[in-house]
């Protein structure tokens, strides 16, 4: 983190908090990080000790399973993941699709699955994306035919994160193909039931820790109880309302992970020498770095006020789509200054610079491609 700076949302409430996730993050799931990246996907040991500390749900009520926390208290989870280099477990699915059920859900469905999201018992995916859809959500394809009391699915998804473990997806389907995106609902459907296949886990640039994969449902019968809040046509409208705190979390991994690139740039440059001198003494080096901590102090800044106006239920979906383009834009350029440093070190997966480098890559993509947000930030001008 940056010396001498506090965050304002780093309250006496939200502080401890953090601390006790940094303890176990670095002591606990940092060590399993390389693991996780050769068998591409982390261990269900780890969800359910993640569980045990409140880091899956912290801003859900207590009485569905959550820590009863706030926004904050996502942020600081957030922070201290990224901060520690923990890309494989990937909780930010698993809050997501909390949410669509905390806000949209029946109350019967936030009952029986909530505390199980919480616990870590339950992993998450999200089957939005379909091959040739990519961010525009109106043109799923993925159907869901009602038959008396239940629905029978039938489609193909993929980028599909959590994908290899998952035990409940929640499925964006078209239940009418001809209301538009009034015609898309969401189903919380159980990975155990027939017709549901798991495809390959995919081979990516980054992110070799965390498993994301293709998934197939054919004929795939469910009850009517699995239809997200019990309304058809509603999908889209969780969609929307969700996804500005999705994109607020991709900005707060950007600004915790350009501040570990700089701290790892620096202790990097002060030791290794070249022509008997070391690495920062060139001015070339002090210069570059003092352009990237003021980026990552300015990134700090901004990241901040998202999670302020989020803290303060003020998160509106322009700011939020800025945040996402821009943060993520900076980690990636303070990412590439930073490695350069570290010279041919610098494209050895051993080294973790390497990692974060490829890994930082796919934050312009998911979430919605950052000409996405631009275009949705130009809309409100």
């Amino acid at each position: 983190m940056l010396e001498n700076y506090r965050s304002p949302w780093m309250d006496e409430d939200v502080q401890p908090f953090a601390d006790s996730i940094r303890r176990f993050v670095t002591q606990s799931l940092a060590p399993r990080e390389e693991k996780w990246r050769q068998q591409h996907q982390a261990d269900r040991e780890s969800w359910l000790a993640c569980g045990e500390m409140g880091m899956i749900l912290p801003d859900v009520p207590v009485e569905y399973g959550g820590a009863g926390g706030t926004p904050a208290h996502v942020a600081a989870v957030v922070n201290e993941l990224n901060y520690a280099g923990v890309s494989g477990i990937s909780l930010g699915i698993n809050h997501i699709v909390g949410h669509y059920i905390l806000d949209d859900g029946t109350e019967e469905q936030k009952l029986h699955w909530l505390p199980k999201i919480a616990s870590g018992e339950v992993i998450c995916s999200v089957a939005m994306t379909e091959p040739g859809t990519g961010s525009d959500l109106q043109a799923v394809r993925t159907r869901a035919v009602k038959q008396g009391d239940k629905y029978i699915i039938n489609g193909a998804k993929t980028f599909i994160t959590n994908g290899q473990l998952s035990d409940m997806v929640a499925v964006v389907a078209k239940t009418d193909l001809s209301a538009g995106s009034k015609g898309i609902s969401i189903f919380l459907v159980d990975t155990r039931l027939p017709g549901f296949r798991r495809g390959q886990c995919l081979d990516k640039v980054g992110l070799q820790s965390s498993d994301t994969s293709e998934m197939f449902f054919d004929d795939v019968e469910v009850s009517a109880e699995c239809l997200l809040g019990g309304v058809e046509g509603k999908g889209f409208y969780t969609l929307m309302k969700q996804l500005p705190y999705e994109r607020a979390q991709i900005a707060i991994c950007a600004a915790a992970q350009m501040e570990r690139a700089l701290a790892l740039t620096l202790e990097y440059t002060k030791e290794r020498t070249v022509f008997g001198k070391t690495v920062l003494e060139y001015q070339n080096t002090r210069f570059t770095l003092a352009d990237v901590k003021a980026t990552v102090l300015a990134s700090r800044t901004f990241c901040d006020y998202l999670i302020q106006q989020w803290a303060d239920g003020k998160l509106d979906s322009a700011t939020a789509s800025m945040g996402k383009f821009w943060l993520t834009e900076r980690n990636s350029e303070v990412l590439d200054r930073c490695l350069q440093f570290f010279g041919g070190y610098g494209y050895m997966n051993e080294y973790p610079i390497a990692r974060m480098w490829a890994d930082a890559r796919v934050a312009r993509i998911y979430g919605g491609a950052n000409e996405i947000q631009r275009e949705l930030v130009g809309r409100s001008l």
